[in-house]
């Protein structure tokens, strides 16, 4: 049995390894083929003064001269080692550009992810003990008409309200983690997110409830006295928590677009903000570094949850196991 779980976890590594390779080299690939010249993000608006030689200069030592694949092979050597190559933009490493402002993505999609999951159970649940009336019928409009805002006309409306209009709330920026204005500024660009993707977890939650409210064990509870809220809390929810679980991984790329979106309209500084900005004046190693970042998170995520699932029902991890021998 214990070669079984390590052959398994192993397995989970590799499956790690290789979508991180995968991804590294897609993304690689597609901002090399982008148009544009990296210099003019390195060198500014002084690249066109610069003489034929000059540029030749710049690229050599830049490592732009070189082809494709030893490009890569030199960056992936490098980032092997925990180096993943100087910004362009910021004239200093990656890595330490993402790590002054990491802190401030995690807060973000931490307490908006925190928000929609909690929130969007209570009202899976509510939707559920109501089902067909008119307050249930009533939500689920509400519902499907605030997940098809984009989160960026969201994020516009309340700025208009609570920063211009009522001047409230602050409309850009982020404090530093721990000050006192810091939950003032989170206060629009989680709303923002919560709004826009509230209804996308819910839904799915509430399909999933309903459907086990009908199932034949239903009745048998009603039988023997359990009241509503017994059945659906002590049965129903943990019927269903594998499935929520599996819900709240799929949903974390829709979280982290979500968020990188919002930061652009509110100037928060993330990796968001970042991401865009690489992007835009072609700074490889930065733009490298973000989606394998976000990549990764993903990637975890999902491992994350389907170990919570084989908790939840070790049969998943079985049955995994089984597959994998045959």
């Amino acid at each position: 049995m214990k070669n079984q779980t390590a052959i398994y976890i192993l397995k989970k590594i590799g499956q790690l390894a290789l979508t991180i390779l995968v991804l590294s080299i897609l993304v690689f690939l597609v901002s090399r083929l982008a148009p544009g010249d990296p210099l003019r993000a390195y060198y500014g608006e002084s690249v066109e003064k610069m003489s034929v030689q000059q540029l030749d200069h710049a690229r050599e030592r830049l490592g732009l001269n070189d082809s494709l694949p030893v490009q890569y092979i030199r960056w992936a050597a490098d980032a092997l080692h925990g180096d993943f190559g100087i910004s362009y933009i910021y004239k200093q490493p990656a890595a330490q550009v993402v790590a002054d402002v990491y802190q401030n993505t995690l807060l973000l999609a931490g307490v908006s992810f925190l928000l929609i999951f909690v929130l969007g159970l209570l009202l899976a649940i509510f939707c559920v003990r109501h089902e067909g009336r008119a307050v249930d019928r009533m939500i689920c409009k509400i519902g499907v008409a605030a997940n098809s805002i984009p989160e960026f006309f969201v994020a516009l409306i309340l700025i208009l309200l609570f920063s211009v209009t009522l001047g409230i709330l602050p409309q850009s920026g982020a404090h530093a983690l721990g000050g006192g204005e810091t939950l003032r500024h989170l206060v629009l660009p989680v709303s923002a997110i919560v709004i826009s993707h509230l209804w996308y977890c819910a839904y799915l939650m509430r399909n999933k409830l309903s459907d086990e409210v009908r199932k034949e064990y239903i009745l048998l509870c009603k039988v023997k006295g359990l009241t509503q809220n017994q059945i659906i809390y002590r049965h129903c929810l943990r019927n269903i928590m594998p499935a929520v679980v599996s819900i709240m991984a799929i949903f974390l790329p829709h979280l982290l677009g979500g968020a990188y979106v919002v930061e652009m309209v509110f100037s928060y500084p993330g990796l968001g903000e970042l991401g865009v900005e690489s992007a835009q004046y072609h700074d490889y190693n930065m733009l490298m570094l973000i989606s394998l970042i976000t990549g990764a998170a993903v990637v975890l995520a999902n491992m994350i949850a389907q170990v919570i699932n084989e908790k939840l029902d070790p049969r998943i991890k079985y049955e995994e196991i089984r597959e994998g021998q045959s």
